[in-house]
This record gives C-alpha cells, sequence and structure tokens, in this order.
C-alpha cells in the first residue's frame, strides 16, 4: 500500500511517527519477551476495570495481539501519518491521534472484552489525509489505484457493518468505527483553534512571499513582479519547500513547525546571511 506524490509536499518521517513507530515496536518485543499474558492484564484496556486500570485508555494503543496486528498498523501510520503531522505540526498531530485512540476506547465501552492495538488511532489518520487529499490514489498492493476517500470510505463501511453484525475474529470493529468517528467529531469541531476545525482543505500552490503578511493584512491588488531567470531544479524545489513552511507559519503560527522544518528555515537564513 502506497500513495503517490500528488500530496503537496514529499514523503518525510516525521518525529512523532517516529516516536510511534518505536514505541510500539518496543511494547512488542516486551511483550515476546515477558509473556503476552502479563502485559495484556494490565495495559490492555478493560471495559469492566476502567475505574481500577484508567491508564488503559492510553496504554492499550501499544499492545498488539501478534506481529502482523502490529505489521499493518504500522504500514498505516508509516504511509498516512507523515503528511498530516507536516501539514498540522507535531504538537496537534499526537493529540489527534490519542484522541482517535481514545474514541475506540469509549466505543468499546458497550461490550466486556478486552481490546489492544493501535487501529482506532491509525484509522483516524487515515481518515485525517483522505479529507486532505481525498482524491490521491492509495495503490493497495502496489498496483490498484483507489482514491483516498473511496478507501476509508470502505473501511468505515466495514467496520460499521462488522460492529453491528458482530463479527469478531479478535478484530475490535467497535474501536476502529471510534477511531473514525472521534477523528471526524474533533476535525470538524473548534476546539482546536478560535477559528474552529483543523485545516482540511488540499494545499494549493501559491505565489512565494518575502515575508509572512497576516491574512487581514494582505491586499487583493499587487504589482505584477518581472519573471526572474529560470532556477536549477535543486534550487527551484528548495523554495517550493521554504514556500510550503512560510504559508504554514501564516495559517498555523511558528509552534506548528515540525523539527525538520525549522532546520529548513535556519538553513535558508544561513544560505542569505553568506551571500
Amino acid at each position: 500500500m502506497a500513495y503517490t506524490e500528488r500530496t503537496p509536499f514529499a514523503f518525510q518521517l516525521t518525529p512523532w511517527v517516529k516516536r510511534l513507530l518505536i514505541a510500539n515496536a518496543v511494547m512488542f518485543v516486551l511483550s515476546v519477551l515477558t509473556g503476552y499474558g502479563f502485559l495484556e492484564r494490565w495495559l490492555a484496556f478493560w471495559p469492566n476495570h476502567v475505574l481500577t486500570r484508567p491508564w488503559g485508555f492510553v496504554t492499550y494503543m501499544f499492545l498488539h495481539g501478534n506481529f502482523w496486528h502490529l505489521f499493518w498498523n504500522m504500514v498505516g501510520l508509516f504511509f498516512f501519518g507523515p503528511p498530516i503531522e507536516a501539514k498540522w505540526g507535531s504538537r496537534e498531530f499526537i493529540k489527534f491521534y490519542l484522541i482517535c485512540g481514545l474514541g475506540g476506547a469509549v466505543l468499546s465501552l458497550f461490550f466486556p472484552a478486552p481490546i489492544v492495538g493501535a487501529s482506532a488511532a491509525i484509522y483516524g489518520v487515515m481518515l485525517a489525509f483522505a479529507m486532505n487529499w481525498p482524491d490521491s490514489p492509495i495503490y493497495l498492493w502496489g498496483i490498484l489505484p483507489v482514491k483516498a476517500k473511496w478507501f476509508v470510505g470502505f473501511l468505515f463501511v466495514v467496520s460499521l457493518f462488522s460492529a453491528l453484525g458482530g463479527a469478531g475474529g479478535g478484530i475490535a470493529h467497535l474501536a476502529h468505527l471510534g477511531g473514525l468517528v472521534a477523528g471526524f467529531l474533533y476535525i470538524k469541531s473548534d476546539f482546536w483553534k478560535p477559528g474552529g476545525g483543523l485545516p482540511v482543505r488540499p494545499t494549493r500552490p501559491r505565489p512565494r512571499r518575502l515575508a509572512i503578511v497576516p491574512r487581514e493584512e494582505r491586499t487583493e491588488s499587487r504589482p505584477e513582479r518581472p519573471r526572474r531567470p529560470r532556477r536549477d531544479p535543486a534550487e527551484e524545489q528548495l523554495l517550493d519547500e521554504v514556500d510550503r513552511v512560510l504559508d504554514k507559519i501564516s495559517a498555523q503560527g511558528m509552534d506548528s513547525l515540525t523539527e525538520q522544518e525549522r532546520s529548513l528555515l535556519d538553513q535558508v537564513s544561513r544560505m542569505h546571511r553568506s551571500n
């Protein structure tokens, strides 16, 4: 499974995606070394024991039943997480990730069986990807193109009917559904900032700017600047990335930048000083 370069920036493994991948891998190794039953008893989400083990609302996301359960969840995080973290910022990304996981746990309260796995959080991340880039092709098995919106819509329908039909097979379909619902409600809510809602519109190319200007101070008409000589591809790519980062600062503020984006701005600043 992979997506194409139609997303508005190149793929990069972002800070919180990297940390989550490592944390889930470490927890799986620990579960193998210590015996899965021990960790499941204390770290899984047990609906019947929420008062005595409330930490299960969070810790269950880092515990997986077997290797393939872990593998497919991490594949989803690896492909769909970085674009969202790069667009929203690390702080908002990890908050969204945990909220989707909590949504999965809350919906699972209706059944007594314990749940484990990051599936609810991953489903929420995939939903966020589809809402930002709905027409981005996702290649299943590397050959079958499916638009992101249809891919996530299919997952929602499967989770809904599986939950209603009581299909089990070791898969917590209610948790999947809870992650999707929690993610959608949070994106559409006013909890994120005074303006309300997370930015989910696809990014479109914009003219480059020399300074960041608040939206209310921008004017509609500006004299058209003469075209500059064509730059080499490497310089064009660097300037495109800088322009994207400036747009992000203008829309969301400096706190939304990832570590890589801050390093990029420092690098460009040093280049200008040396020139």
